[in-house]
């Protein structure tokens, strides 16, 4: 099982317009995708931003390129990123994981 971790920023004051935007966009369109074993959100605040982690799990490699594309350490973008002030970190991390359970809950 492979996972995909990716990590943005927004400022404080688009928190909750970002987090409905992240459902409606990277965490609905990996669920869509076969293969796909789930897609977690974690998010943090410190000082004036917020951070948001994104760990989607996956079958295999191809089904995470289904939505990774052909070079899946870079990370996918939306047209309106920028109308949240989202700074989004261009890597992501993947690596090979024992199970599907969401990574944030201890």
């Amino acid at each position: 099982m492979i996972s995909r971790t990716w990590h943005g920023a927004v400022p404080a004051k688009m928190k909750e317009a970002f987090e409905k935007y992240e459902y409606e966009t990277g965490v609905k369109d990996t669920l869509a995708i076969p293969g796909n074993r789930g897609a977690f959100l974690k998010i943090v605040e410190q000082g004036e931003y917020v951070h948001f982690f994104l760990c989607t799990k996956w079958d295999n490699m191809d089904s995470m390129l289904a939505y990774a594309g052909s070079n899946p350490t870079i990370a996918v973008t939306y047209p309106e990123d920028n109308t949240y002030g989202l700074i989004s970190d261009p890597i992501v991390i993947i690596q090979e994981v024992s199970d599907d359970k969401n990574p944030f809950i201890d």
